[in-house]
């Protein structure tokens, strides 16, 4: 049960910095940080009692899957950023001009990737997963992602490039999605 709720805790990390690019933005309350939390929570679990019934419909080793599904949702993160970035520059945009419907996207994106984290590790450690994977999913991105969202009003950190969030944040996808697909969890 350890591994599960390690791996949990790992590929949280990248609501680290979700929330930090959520705090380097003035438009973005706490309040909306803590609902965004709440509908992934909600689809934690959701994820969670999905995948335990697709896992016995897979034919083939459920770490490809899962390893492909989190290198591409990192490389989407990264490219969306910049893509988005070039748009925004294009229609004259400010890097401080952030909109409530940007807000809503991250909001929803963040949450479709952390049901996406739950649905991969309960494919990983699948037989003999527990409820403990999507409440520490849950509470992982909701504990990194206050944690920076608080740092992020502060002024040490205001000084932060948001693209170099939304690049870590990818790349901690990635990486975990390699090691889906190379490292063997057992302990």
């Amino acid at each position: 049960m350890f591994m599960p709720v390690l791996s949990g805790l790992v590929v949280s990390v990248d609501a680290l910095f979700i929330g930090l690019s959520l705090g380097l933005q003035k438009r973005c309350k706490f309040m909306y940080l803590a609902i965004i939390n709440i509908l992934l929570f909600g689809l934690c679990m959701l994820g969670f009692l999905a995948a335990e019934r697709i896992y016995d419909l897979i034919s083939f080793d459920a770490d490809l899957i899962v390893g492909l599904s989190f290198i591409a949702l990192g490389l989407w993160c990264i490219i969306q950023y910049f893509a988005f970035e070039y748009i925004k520059r294009r229609k004259g945009g400010t890097k401080e001009s952030a909109s409530l419907k940007s807000i809503i996207l991250v909001g929803l994106v963040m949450s479709t990737e952390a049901m996406l984290i739950t649905m991969g590790i309960t494919f990983i450690f699948l037989p003999g997963s527990a409820v403990l994977i999507p409440i520490t999913v849950a509470l992982a991105h909701f504990g990194y992602s206050a944690f920076s969202f608080y740092l992020a009003r502060t002024k040490h950190v205001k000084r932060f490039a948001a693209g170099v969030s939304h690049v870590i944040s990818g790349l901690a996808l990635i990486i975990y999605g390699l090691m889906a697909i190379f490292v063997e969890f057992v302990i």
